[in-house]
Formats: C-alpha cells, structure tokens, sequence
C-alpha cells in the first residue's frame, strides 16, 4: 500500500492547488479523535522549545484499500502449490487495482484538503495514499493536534509528534491513519553485531581459520553445511536486493578484497548500489552492514545480479520512514526484484497496528507480484528488540518483533554449531499481538503448542493464536567479513538473513533457467512440502523477560522454525512441486478442451556482546 510519491491519480490531478493560512473548515467539534497516548513513551522527551509555526510537517494520510481481502485471496491462490494458478504473479496494475481506494474517498478527502488550501505533494501509484507538507500550525488544525519536538534521550535524534491526532467526523470512513503522528518509534534496530575487534587483512593462510569451521564461518563453510552450490548461476533476469538503512553503503574494494579471500574462484563480484530518491551515494567507504550483506550476497548467490538498495540520507536513529521508502519505492517499479532481503526490525508495540497492517499489506503486494520478502527475526529472543535493557519486559508479556509477525512475510532465526546445530539463544522467536495464525502454518504451530515441553509456565504472556515466527533458520554467528581492509566476527539474525535469502535466489536461478516462474512467497510452499527440505533444530531456548523463552523442540518451533535449509532438497522440491504442477495444468487444459471450461539486538555503532 505504501508506495513513492508519484504522479497523482487522476481524481488528484484535477485539482490544482495553493497553500493558504487558513483554519480547517470543520470547527473543533466535528473533530474525532483517531488515536492519542497519555504520555510520550518511554526515552522520549519534549524539547523546551516552541516549534517555529512554520516548521512544515510531512504527513502520509492513508486511504481506506478497495479490496484488501482479494489481494490476500490472490496471493495465497499463487503461492499455494496445490493451486493450479501456483506461480502466476500478477501485473503491477492488477495488485495496483486491487488496493485502489473507493472513489467517493478519494474525492471526499481531496475536497477536504481543497477546502483548507492544502496542495497533496505526491500520492501513491494506487491512489490510497496522499502526501502532504503543511506548517505546523495548520497541521495542528487541520488534525486536532500539538505538534512538538521530541528528542530520544539515547540517541539525541528529534522528530516532530503530536500525543493525538482526530479527523473530521465526515472523514471517518475516508481516513485510515494519518503518518507521522503518535508514531514514536525507537532507534534503528539492526540484527547484527560485531563480537571482535577489526584486525589487518594478510593472505588467506594467515588467517588461522578453523579447519572445521566451528570457529568461523566463511563463505565454502556455508557451502558445505547447507548444500548451497559454488557454480555461477546463469539466469539474466534473476535479481537479489539488500537493504540498507539510513545511509548505509557497500565498497566495492571491501567486498572485491574479501571475495579474493574467501570466494577467490568469483573473478568478478559486482554489485549495483541504487538509492530510493536518486541522490547520489558516497560509496568510497563501506559501512560495517552494507559491506556484510554485499559480502555475503554476492559471496553466497554466486553469479545473481546483487543490488543495494538503500537511502543517501545518514540515520538520526529513526529508520522506519526508511523502511517505508523503500518499500513505496519497490511497488512503484514496472519490475520487481525477485528476492528482497532486510536486517532491520521493530517491535509490533513501536509501529503500530494501523501502520503495521498497512506494511504487511504491502509485502503481500510484492508477494502477490512475485517477490520473496525475508526478514531478520531479531536479536533479543522473546524480549524482541525491547529498547534499552531486556529484562525490564520481566514479569510482562514477551515482546514480538516486526515485520517478521506479517504473515506475507518470511522470517530468519539463527542457530550455533554444527552437527548438531542448536538454537541460538539470542534468537527472537513467538507470536504475534496484531496479526492472526495464518493457515498455512496451522498444523505446524498447533503441533508444537500441545506439546507438554513447553509446559504452562508462559501462560498469559503470548497470544497462541497469533502469527507465528520464525519460519526457518540459518547458522548466524562467527561470520567472518571485511571492513576497509580488516575483518570482523559478526553474528545475529542478520547473519542469517542474506544466507538464506541467497539460497532463494539460486533456486530462482534454477527455476528461471529451465523457463519457470519465480518462488514469491515462500511460505506455503514451506510449510507443505517444503518441511522435508529442513534439517529439524531441537536443542536450545530463546531467552528472555526473566524466563528460558521458549524451547526448541521437534517440528517446527517458535526458536528455529522449520530448521536449516538444504539447497539441494530445496531443488527437488520445486522442481518437483512445478513439474507437477505443470503436468496437472496440462491435464486440465486437455480436459477443457474435449469437456468444458475449468499467496535485540538493536545496535546504535557499538559492537555488543552476547553469550551465545
């Protein structure tokens, strides 16, 4: 739903507009009050300052979708592999008319802003998003708000916020939220850290790697443990993106001198860097999370064209307008990227669940057209990326991170060690406060929670019906990588996230190859036939809010998922699951034609160590 600014719909065009000082049309009492928070939330401070009354205020107001239901019906009919319509994505214009707004909303919110002198400044594709710039002041009008600086006590980053916000009383059904508002949304969350110290680059025999890789993980390590071929994929129209938050750059010299490292038969390990709003990019140094996501992509997805995806303006600490911008940025685009991989989280209790659903909606968009959307689960086990210290969520309800709780998407945890791999304790891991069990993973979860194993010491403090997560798991510690010329160990679920999605992207290449379409949404697949193509991890907790977290068991569990991918049965099964398919499609169409007709760790730059 969340798209660029683009040209306006047409019933926006029509208007052509200028901004006046003016009060909002409808007097105080016609004015509903649509969501208003007692106090700031916890690390947020209003500064002591006035803000300036023109200070201008850039505001998203959301419109409702015309047929959210049919984009969910769409994308699990082509990503179900027992649906004869598996793997046919739809057009651009076809998701485009399915979350389309109602006309008489778009026109009633339009003549709204017409009436107050408001000009939109983009809208989304789709139509059900407006853009607006406003001063303050009349931001404060128009919404019943109080607009104030606030500052995040830990990282000293601002943003405008108002405690409530209402619209019209006749706009109640027009307006789905309007952004940002009572968002207040803690520091950049990535799943990530360093657990050494940089040291110098020397030749690859002085780098004393273990022999067994039970020390560090490099690229042939990965190879070895998940089946992943080293042979260069071939398809020209298969693609990988990676994103980067907040002015987060790749080198290309870092990740060329850690391919003659560790991948020294790539000759060639290029990559293309694409900025959401055109500026451009100062990549003569990498940044630490850019630089291992780009390593690892190309190091890992031999021959997939690799891109990152990222933004030219450096982080205040607040990243979810990143996240957003990237998102509008890749439904706006004729083609999409088969793959799309992202290291950065929230908790569900920090977006929201307007905004939330509203995300989630735009990753069943993508998933709808084609495209695998894979999250990082998060760092803080079932603490989440609880801000601050884990423990002050003790005697609370654990803490669900997003958007590995949208049920469109697919969420990594990581393990430690090898044969056996054991759950990694630091993975985050549950269900979902916002977002409903979906189907597909019903037998799976249902399973694991009438075990006796997980007891009823965690009664009251998870929603068992919720969405549950993660969906599978990748080895997420020890990784070695390059940063200007010296290497780090870093681990996380962040780790894990470009491992698997590169995973995905060679299966595409198979896929593509043999003239089939691409995998889109995974889920599905996954949690039917895909299940065998698991290595089961069932050791090891995800702790966290005073407790053990919950335990890994046999079968999918809310640590590990599935378990750990094996490329190789990951082939047979969609090959197998599209030669199938295809040879049914072939029968029906025979029969048609004789009979008839017939988808925590957050860091903030500093290296955190956990016991893992």
């Amino acid at each position: 739903m969340l798209m660029m600014f683009l040209a306006l719909p047409f019933l926006l065009v029509s208007f052509a507009w200028g901004v006046r000082s003016l009060p909002g049309s409808f007097g105080d009492s016609d004015l509903v009050v649509r969501s208003q928070l007692p106090t700031a939330p916890r690390g947020f401070i209003p500064r002591s300052y006035a803000v300036l009354p023109d200070e201008l205020v850039h505001l998203t107001i959301a419109l409702p979708q015309n047929n959210i239901s049919g984009l969910h019906a769409a994308l699990f009919e082509v990503s179900n592999p027992d649906s004869s319509n598996y793997g046919r994505h739809l057009s651009k214009e076809e998701v485009e008319r399915l979350v389309a707004p109602p006309p008489e909303s778009v026109r009633a919110v339009t003549e709204w802003l017409n009436t107050n002198g408001v000009s939109p400044t983009g809208a989304s594709a789709s139509g059900d998003t407006i853009h607006v710039q406003v001063p303050t002041v009349q931001a404060n009008a128009l919404f019943g708000a109080n607009f104030t600086m606030y500052m995040h006590e830990s990282t000293n980053s601002t943003m405008l916020r108002t405690l409530s916000y209402a619209i019209p009383r006749q706009l109640q059904d027009h307006i789905s939220y309007v952004y940002p508002t009572t968002q207040f949304i803690p520091p950049t969350r990535r799943a990530m850290s360093r657990s050494t110290q940089g040291r110098a680059w020397r030749n690859r025999r002085d780098l004393e790697l273990s022999s067994s890789c039970d020390d560090t993980i490099t690229p042939d390590c990965l190879q070895a443990m998940y089946s992943i071929p080293a042979v260069p994929a071939t398809a020209p129209n298969n693609s990988l993106y990676v994103t980067g938050f907040g002015g987060q750059v790749a080198s290309a010299d870092d990740v060329q001198q850690f391919l003659s490292q560790l991948r020294p038969d790539i000759k060639h390990g290029s990559f293309k860097t694409v900025s959401v709003d055109g500026s451009k990019l100062d990549d003569s140094k990498g940044t630490d999370e850019a630089d291992f996501d780009i390593e690892y992509s190309v190091g890992l997805a031999t021959g997939v064209p690799t891109t990152l995806l990222t933004s030219a303006k450096k982080s205040r600490g607040i990243i979810l307008e990143d996240l957003m911008d990237m998102t509008n940025f890749l439904l706006a685009q004729d083609e999409l990227p088969l793959v799309v991989s992202t290291s950065y989280l929230f908790t569900e209790a920090d977006v929201g669940k307007e905004l939330a659903e509203s995300l989630c909606n735009s990753y069943a968009q993508l998933g709808a057209r084609g495209t695998s959307v894979i999250f990082a689960s998060g760092d803080c086990g079932v603490a989440g990326g609880f801000l601050g210290d884990p423990a002050e969520c003790d005697g609370k309800s654990f803490v669900p991170t997003f958007p590995s709780t949208c049920p469109f998407v697919t969420s990594v945890g990581a393990t430690k060690g090898i044969n056996p791999a054991v759950a990694a304790s630091f993975t985050s891991g549950g269900f979902s406060n916002f977002f409903p069990r979906p189907s597909y993973q019903n037998t799976a979860v249902q399973t694991y929670l009438n075990r006796s194993a997980l007891g009823d010491g965690h009664s009251g403090r998870y929603n068992a019906t919720g969405r549950a997560y993660p969906d599978v798991s990748v080895h997420g510690v020890d990784y070695l990588y390059n940063l200007g010329g010296k290497f780090s160990s870093a681990y996380g679920t962040s780790t894990s996230t470009p491992t698997f999605a590169s995973i995905i992207a060679l299966l595409n290449d198979r896929l593509l190859s043999a003239g089939k379409p691409p995998l889109g949404f995974l889920n599905p697949l996954l949690y039917s036939r895909g299940v065998a193509a698991f290595t089961d991890v069932t050791a090891g907790s995800n702790p966290g809010c005073g407790t053990e977290g919950f335990p890994a068991d046999v079968g999918w569990d809310p640590v590990t998922g599935l378990g750990t991918p094996d490329f190789e049965k990951l082939l047979d099964v969609v090959t197998g699951t599209r030669n199938a398919r295809n040879a049914q499609n072939g029968a029906i169409r025979t029969m048609d034609t004789g009979f008839a007709l017939l988808f925590c760790a957050w860091t903030l730059g500093s290296a955190l160590f956990l016991d893992y």
